[in-house]
C-alpha cells in the first residue's frame, strides 16, 4: 500500500506456521530474561495514547501515540473519521498475519543501537515476504479507510510501500453516526465491476488479466454475501490484485481468470468487503508488517526544532527515548538530541542529533536562544530502529525564519522535490551560440508560412510563447486554421545533458511570484519562443474547416513562421467585442509587425472566434464535460506583498485558444497512436469513481436537483440545467461544482503499449474523445517534447514511404498522386495497409530509431515520472496559492465574510467559504461559555451563550477551550461600523478591526453585522464568519475560520 494521497500497497501473507510462532515467542522470552534490570525497568513504561488535536479521531477503540499521528492511507489526514463519510480510494489489506523465521526477523532490524526495549516488531526481510507470497497486493475501492494507528504503524510513513494485516473485527473502532457509504440511498442496488487497468501504475505492466469479475447483489459496491469472513484465516491470497474505483488488475500470474469465483484473489476481496458490509458501524483497523519500499517523501521533511521541555508528556518521553530529559534549551545541546516537529501532520515527530547541526546552531542551543525554534528546517528521515518511538532525522538545510513567505515557499518546493537551481553548465553547453540563425537547410526543408497572418494570444506577463495561431479565408466559406507550436525538439536532442535535466524537471512550476522553468530561459524566452517580429522554427498542424465546423483536410509538419503581434486575452476580448467604442479603444494599443495591418488582425480574430464557437458546440454535442470551478487570483502591491484578491473569470478569448489547442492535441494523439500503437505517449482521463459519484448524486437529490451521470455528456447537460436553476444562488452552484470536481480522477500520461489490449481505457472522460495527448506546450511540459519527436518520426516515415511508392509506380502514377494528396500517415485517413506493408514497417522502424522514440518499457517509466512531477507541481502551485492568501489575511488581521453551511452535527459544522473557494470546519464542542443544542430530528443546531457556570462533577477535570478559538464575539452595544469604516469596508468589533477583502466582481459581500446569539443554524444556512491566519512562526501556515457572533453576555 502506498500511503500517499493516491494509493497504499499491501502485501497479503499466508497464516503463520504454529511451530515458528511458538519458537519466536520462546526466544523472545529468553532474551527478555537475559536483559539487565535497568532495561527491564525502562521497558516497563507503557506508552500513553494522546489525541491528535482538533482533528483527532474520537471513536472508541485504539488511539495513536502522540508521536505517531494516524496514517490515513488514502490521502490527506482524515479528521474525525467516525463522523465523516469515508472517502474512496482507500487502502486495504488482507486479514493475514504470518510469522517470519526467527533468524531473519532479527536480521531485519532497521539500524543498530544498543539492545533495549523494542517498541516495534522487526520488519520482515524481503526474502521472508517473497517466500510467503508471490506478489504484492494493493486493494482500493473498499468503502471505508483502514485505520492504522500508533504502534501498529510500525515505523511506516506516508508514501511507503508496506505489507499490512487486518485486525480481527472485535478490535475495529466504532464509528459514531450513520455510515454514509453503506446507505443504500446513496449506494444503489447493485454494482458491476470489471477488470481493467488502474490509474496508470506502470509497475503493473506484466501479467495483466483481461477478464471480467462480477459482484452480484452489491450495495454501494459492497458484495452482499451470505457469510462473513473469519479473521486471521488463510485466504490463500497468492495473486497480487489492485482494486481501485471498481477496477482490478492482476499484477503477476499471466492469464489469471478472475471471473472464476474460486479465484483466491476474488474470494479474499469479497471477504473483506463482506466483513465491512456486515459491520457498517465499525472502521477496520490493521497493522503494518513490513516496509517494502521507502517513500521518497522521507527525504523531504519540513519542520521546526523543539527542545524536550517544549514537548508534552515530558517524563514519559524521557522514558521512551531512553535518555535523561533536559530542563532547558541549553541542556538540549548537552544531551545531544533535539526534536523535529514536521509541519505535515502525516509525519511523526522526529529526533535530530545536535552533533549534526551547524556550529552556529549548536552555539545558539548552548546559549538557550529561543529563536532557533522559529527556524524552518528541511530534513530527511535517516533511520528508525525498533528501540525508539521516534525516527532519527538529519537536517540538510535551514530555510529561514518561520512566518516569512519566502521561507515557506522554499519549504513548499523542498517538500515536492522541485529544484530551483540554475541549469548545469553541461545543459547550457547544449544550446547554440548567441549568433545562431535559422540554417539555410531548415529554410529549404520546412514549409514557409511567414506570409500567413499569425499571432500569439497569452497572458500579458507571459515570456515563453510556445503556441501561435493563423487563419486564412478560402473560397466557399472554408477557412484554413493553423496551430503552430515552438519546435523545441529541434534544440533539445535525446540523450543529452539538457534533455536529461528537462526530463528530470518534467514541467515548469508557476507559484504566482515565481517561475521555475523546465528549460533554460535563453531557450524558452529567446531562441524558441514565438516572439513577434522574428522568424521562428515551428511544428504546425493546419486544418481546412467548412462553415459547419467540419474538418475537410489536415496537414502536419515542420514549418517556419513569423508572428505579427503578441496579444493578451483581455485585448482580444476587447477586439472581438461587439461594442464599437470598446473595440476602437483597444485598437490603439495593438502593435503589428510585418506586412499586415491592424484591421487584418481584428478581422482574423473575429473569424477565429466564430470558428471556435462552432468547434466548441460540436465538442459538447459529442459529450464533452466542463467543470469550471471558482479560481481566486492574488493581487500584489508595488513591494510584491499580496494586497487583494479577485475571482478569475475566463472570457471568450480564452476559449478561442482552448478549442484550437484541444483540436491540435487530439490530432497529434490520433497520428502517433496509429503509427506507433505500442509506444505512443497519450493522456487518459478515467471515469469518475462510481461510489463517489453516487454520493454526489445523493447530495444533488437532497437539494432538489436531478443529476444524470451516465456519461460525461449527460453530466454536463445536468449541470447546465442546474446552473440555470441557480441563477439567483451562484454560491450554491459553486458548491456543486466544487463537489463535482472532487469526484473526478486525475488525468495521467501513459504508454499505449501498457494498455495495448484495453484500448477503451485510452479515452479521456471529460473531453469525451478516444485519443488525447499533450502537444502544444513543449516549453513547459516534457511529454510534449516526446510527442514532437514521435510526430517527427511519423512524418519522416511518411516521406520515405511515399518516395518509395512514387518511384515504384512512376512519376505520374495515379496511385502515387492519390496517396500524396491524402498523406497516408498524417492525413485525415490513416492508411493501415501502408503502415502494415513491408515498406511501411521499415520506414516507421527506421524513423523511430532516428528520432529516438522511446521503447514501450522506457516510455512507461517516463510517463510515470511525468505524472509524479506534474502532480508535485500542482501541489506546489496550490500550496503557494494558499500561502499568499494566508499572507494576505495575515496583513489584514481579520477578514469578515459569509459562509454556507454544508454539514451539521453535535461537535462541528462544515462550511464552504466562497472567498477561499474551499471547505473548512468549525468545532464547537466543549467550549467555555458556549452551549450547544443539536436537534438531530430536524437537523437544527442552536448555539447560545452560557449564562450560568456549568456544573462540574466532583473529582472530574473540565477540558474546555476558550470561546475565542471558535468565535469572535462582540457586544451589540459597541459600535459595529463607523461611517468611515462603512466606506472602507472595515469593521470595528470589540476593539478589533475586521477588514474585508473585497473580491472584484464577486457576488459575495461581507455581512454588515455579526450573527446574534442564540444562533439557530440549518443546513445550507448563510452565516457570518471571520477568517484569520494561523501558524507560520513555529508551525504550519493555515487559514482558520471562526464564527462571527454578537452577545450581551460577552
Amino acid at each position: 500500500m502506498r500511503a500517499t494521497g493516491e494509493h497504499t500497497a499491501a502485501v497479503p501473507i499466508p497464516a503463520p506456521p504454529p511451530t515458528l510462532a511458538a519458537e519466536e515467542a520462546e526466544k523472545e522470552k529468553k532474551k527478555n530474561r537475559r536483559r539487565p534490570a535497568r532495561r527491564s525497568k525502562q521497558a516497563g513504561a507503557a506508552p500513553v495514547a494522546a489525541p491528535q488535536g482538533p482533528h483527532a479521531d474520537a471513536a472508541a477503540g485504539p488511539r495513536s501515540v502522540r508521536s505517531m499521528p494516524p496514517m490515513h492511507v488514502s490521502g490527506a489526514a482524515r479528521a474525525d473519521a467516525e463522523a465523516e463519510a469515508p472517502a474512496a480510494g482507500t487502502s486495504q489489506s488482507c486479514p493475514l498475519l504470518p510469522t517470519p523465521r526467527p533468524a531473519e526477523a532479527l536480521d531485519a532490524r532497521a539500524g543498530g543501537g544498543a539492545p533495549g526495549r523494542r517498541h516495534f516488531q522487526p520488519h520482515w526481510p524481503e526474502r521472508a515476504v517473497e517466500e510467503a507470497v508471490k506478489a504484492y497486493c494493493t486493494i482500493d475501492g473498499i468503502p471505508v479507510d483502514i485505520l492504522v494507528t500508533g504502534l501498529a504503524q510500525n515505523r511506516a510513513v506516508e508514501g511507503d510501500l508496506v505489507a499490512i494485516t487486518l485486525d480481527p473485527v472485535v478490535h475495529w473502532t466504532r464509528m459514531k453516526g450513520p455510515n454514509v457509504t453503506c446507505n443504500p440511498a446513496i449506494g444503489g442496488d447493485s454494482v458491476v465491476r470489471k477488470i481493467g487497468e488502474t490509474n496508470g501504475n506502470h509497475s503493473q505492466k506484466k501479467g495483466q488479466a483481461d477478464a471480467g469479475c462480477r459482484f452480484e447483489n452489491c450495495s454501494n459496491g459492497v458484495p452482499g454475501l451470505g457469510r462473513t469472513h473469519l479473521p486471521h484465516k488463510n485466504s490463500g491470497f497468492s495473486q497480487a490484485v489492485k482494486c481501485e474505483n471498481g477496477n482490478a488488475t492482476v499484477v503477476e500470474g499471466n492469464e489469471r481468470d478472475l471471473n472464476d469465483r474460486k479465484s483466491e484473489a476474488a474470494r479474499a476481496l469479497q471477504r473483506i468487503c463482506a466483513m465491512i458490509h456486515t459491520h457498517p458501524g465499525r472502521r477496520p483497523t490493521g497493522k503494518v508488517l513490513s516496509v517494502m519500499k521507502k517513500s521518497p517523501r522521507r527525504d523531504a521533511v519540513v519542520g521546526f526544532l523543539a527542545s524536550f521541555p517544549e514537548f508534552p508528556d515530558g517524563e514519559q518521553q524521557k522514558n521512551q527515548m531512553g535518555g535523561k530529559m533536559m530542563n532547558n534549551r541549553a541542556q538540549s545541546a548537552v544531551s545531544g538530541l533535539i526534536f523535529l516537529l514536521p509541519t505535515d501532520p502525516k509525519f511523526p515527530q522526529m529526533v535530530v542529533s545536535v552533533s549534526t547541526l551547524p556550529d552556529s546552531v549548536r552555539q545558539s542551543l548552548r546559549e538557550g536562544d529561543a529563536a532557533i525554534e522559529k527556524e524552518l528546517v528541511a530534513a530527511r528521515l535517516d533511520e528508525w530502529n525498533e528501540e525508539s518511538l521516534y525516527p532519527y532525522a538529519r537536517v540538510v538545510r535551514f530555510l529561514g525564519k518561520g512566518g516569512h513567505v519566502k521561507t515557506h515557499m522554499d519549504a513548499i518546493l523542498f517538500e515536492n522535490a522541485i529544484s530551483d537551481a540554475e541549469f548545469s553548465p553541461e545543459s547550457l553547453a547544449c544550446l547554440p551560440d548567441n549568433c545562431w540563425k535559422i540554417p539555410q537547410k531548415e529554410l529549404e526543408a520546412r514549409k514557409d508560412l511567414r506570409k500567413v497572418l499569425t499571432f500569439t494570444i497569452d497572458p500579458p506577463t507571459a515570456s515563453d510563447l510556445d503556441d501561435a495561431i493563423s487563419i486564412e479565408i478560402l473560397s466557399g466559406g472554408t477557412v484554413r486554421i493553423g496551430v503552430h507550436i515552438a519546435d523545441v525538439s529541434y534544440f533539445v536532442h535525446p540523450e543529452t545533458a539538457l534533455d536529461a535535466e528537462a526530463q528530470s524537471r518534467s514541467t515548469s512550476v508557476y507559484t504566482l511570484k515565481r517561475k521555475i522553468s523546465m528549460l533554460p530561459s535563453r531557450l524558452s524566452e529567446e531562441l524558441v519562443s514565438l516572439n513577434p517580429g522574428v522568424d521562428r522554427l515551428a511544428f504546425s498542424i493546419i486544418w481546412d474547416i467548412d462553415p459547419h465546423g467540419n474538418i475537410v483536410s489536415r496537414w502536419i509538419g515542420r514549418s517556419i513562421i513569423f508572428s505579427c503581434c503578441k496579444l493578451s486575452y483581455d485585448l482580444v476580448q476587447d477586439l472581438i467585442c461587439s461594442d464599437a467604442s470598446q473595440s476602437r479603444s483597444a485598437v490603439s494599443s495593438l502593435q503589428v509587425h510585418g506586412i499586415f495591418e491592424r484591421d487584418d488582425v481584428i478581422k482574423s480574430l473575429r473569424g477565429l472566434y466564430e470558428v471556435s464557437k462552432n468547434l466548441k458546440e460540436i465538442r459538447f454535442k459529442s459529450g464533452a464535460l466542463s467543470l469550471d470551478t471558482a479560481k481566486l487570483m492574488i493581487l500584489f502591491d508595488e513591494d510584491g506583498a499580496p494586497c487583494d484578491s479577485y475571482r478569475y473569470v475566463r472570457n471568450d478569448a480564452c476559449f478561442i485558444v482552448e478549442e484550437l489547442m484541444l483540436l491540435a492535441n487530439m490530432s497529434a494523439a490520433e497520428v502517433i497512436s496509429n503509427a506507433f500503437p505500442d509506444c505512443a505517449l497519450l493522456r487518459r482521463h478515467p471515469e469518475p469513481n462510481l461510489r463517489k459519484f453516487r454520493e454526489f448524486e445523493a447530495f444533488c437529490a437532497k437539494n432538489g436537483f436531478e443529476l444524470d451521470a451516465s456519461s460525461s455528456g449527460q453530466l454536463h447537460l445536468s449541470l447546465s440545467r442546474i446552473k440555470e436553476k441557480l441563477q439567483d444562488d451562484p454560491v450554491l452552484f459553486d458548491i456543486l461544482m466544487f463537489y463535482a470536481s472532487k469526484q473526478m480522477q486525475s488525468a495521467e500520461y501513459f504508454c499505449t503499449g501498457d494498455l495495448i489490449s484495453k484500448k477503451d481505457d485510452w479515452a479521456h472522460y471529460a473531453l469525451s474523445v478516444p485519443l488525447y495527448t499533450h502537444f502544444t506546450s513543449p516549453l513547459r511540459r516534457y511529454p510534449d517534447i516526446i510527442v514532437h519527436r514521435t510526430l517527427n518520426a511519423v512524418i519522416e516515415a511518411e516521406q520515405v514511404y511515399m518516395k518509395q511508392k512514387k518511384s515504384s509506380t512512376g512519376q505520374n502514377g495515379v496511385k502515387a498522386s492519390c496517396e500524396l494528396m491524402d498523406r497516408c500517415f498524417t492525413g485525415l485517413q490513416f492508411s493501415r495497409d501502408a503502415a502494415e506493408s513491408e515498406e511501411g514497417k521499415k520506414a516507421l522502424s527506421a524513423a523511430a530509431k532516428k528520432f529516438r522514440v522511446p521503447s514501450s518499457e522506457n516510455l512507461g517509466e517516463v510517463a510515470e515520472h511525468c505524472n509524479e512531477r506534474k502532480w508535485a507541481g500542482r501541489r506546489a502551485e496550490e500550496a503557494g496559492q494558499k500561502l499568499y492568501m494566508w499572507a494576505l489575511i495575515k496583513n489584514k488581521e481579520i477578514v469578515v465574510c459569509n459562509a454556507r453551511v454544508l454539514g451539521l452535527g453535535p461537535r462541528f459544522m462544515s462550511v464552504y467559504v466562497p472567498k477561499l473557494a474551499m471547505e473548512r470546519r468549525i468545532y464547537y464542542d466543549e467550549v467555555e461559555g458556549l452551549t450547544v443544542e443539536w436537534l438531530e430530528a430536524t437537523g437544527t443546531l442552536v448555539l447560545d451563550a452560557c449564562r450560568n457556570k456549568p456544573a462540574q462533577r466532583r473529582g472530574t477535570q473540565m477540558k474546555s477551550r476558550p470561546i475565542e478559538e471558535v468565535a469572535m464575539v462582540v457586544n451589540p452595544s459597541e459600535t459595529m461600523l463607523s461611517e468611515e469604516d462603512e466606506e472602507s469596508g472595515a469593521t470595528e468589533a470589540g476593539g478589533c478591526t475586521a477588514k474585508s477583502v473585497l473580491l472584484s466582481g464577486d457576488a459575495v459581500k461581507a455581512p454588515d453585522a455579526p450573527a446574534v446569539l442564540p444562533l439557530v443554524i440549518h443546513y445550507l444556512s448563510d452565516i457570518p464568519v471571520v477568517l484569520h491566519a494561523t501558524g507560520g512562526d513555529n508551525c504550519a501556515v493555515d487559514i482558520g475560520v471562526r464564527l462571527y457572533m454578537a452577545s450581551y453576555f460577552k
